[in-house]
């Protein structure tokens, strides 16, 4: 484990991969999860790259930093990790909030950019009354109490049906996440409109959702796509939500044609 300070934050985070390569990939996780949903594509993923993962502020091992706090104060969160690290230029990599994270990073300092893969995700997610259900609802009666309807979102049918431990394991994760962190997250999202911004974006883009993304369905990342100028946009099969975790496989042979084709 390793932590870093950042703007009076302690930040966890894990430096994988050749720590000599010419690559790096940031990855950002999505609302209720830590890093380790990233974990089943590090090992499908190629030797030469390095690769930064973090817990967002109030996520994870990371503390909950000053608050409120919008996308804004979160891709500056990432944005000083990479300088205290050293990171120069990176392909950026997020899920869901980790997304938006990522395309705050671009309106920030669209130099640290060299690529961005939006992985279910969207410039603008959800409604002011969606999330201000969501934290009246956590902060009245815990994450818990809204966990099964989330994780039903997150993932399929079939994964329900036949992945009954990892189900668990991952509503534990959601559950053990702490309510104040969920709910500052939940209100920056509800906040955030990167729509502007993200139109702006010139370096090389990847767009990804799976079919059945019960939390931002294949038509909003297409419409996010449809912003960026040359983007690619596709769509990985019998996946929800998460495909980090429920497609693993799928999701790192899109990354690795997505780097194998930068600087071409």
């Amino acid at each position: 484990m390793a932590f870093a300070e950042i703007g009076g934050t302690v930040l966890h985070y894990e430096l994988l991969g050749d720590p000599e390569a010419d690559r790096t990939i940031v990855f950002a996780n999505s609302l209720g999860t830590d890093f380790r949903i990233w974990l089943p594509v590090f090992d499908e993923l190629d030797d030469d790259i390095a690769i930064l993962l973090y817990d967002k502020r109030g996520h994870g091992l990371s503390g909950l930093g000053k608050q409120p706090s919008t996308i804004e104060d979160h891709a500056q969160d990432l944005i000083d990790l990479c300088g205290k690290l050293g990171i120069r230029k990176a392909v950026f990599c997020g899920l869901s909030v980790g997304g938006l994270i990522a395309q705050g990073v671009w309106k920030l300092k669209p130099s640290l950019v060299e690529g961005i893969i939006l992985c279910d995700t969207a410039a603008k997610i959800g409604t002011d009354d969606l999330w201000n259900s969501r934290i009246s609802a956590i902060e009245a009666n815990g994450i818990a109490s809204i966990s099964t309807p989330v994780l039903e979102r997150w993932f399929t049918p079939n994964f329900f049906k036949t992945r009954g431990t990892d189900l668990e394991g991952y509503r534990q994760m959601l559950e053990r996440q702490p309510v104040a962190g969920y709910a500052a997250i939940c209100a920056a999202i509800r906040d955030a409109d990167l729509t502007a911004s993200t139109a702006t974006i010139s370096v090389p883009t990847l767009c990804v959702v799976g079919d059945q993304d019960g939390s931002t369905p294949p038509d909003l990342v297409r419409a996010t796509a449809d912003l960026i100028s040359g983007a690619s946009f596709e769509i990985i099969k019998s996946c929800g939500h998460i495909p980090c975790v429920e497609q693993p496989e799928a999701l790192a042979r899109l990354i690795s044609r997505f780097l194998s084709r930068l600087g071409d």
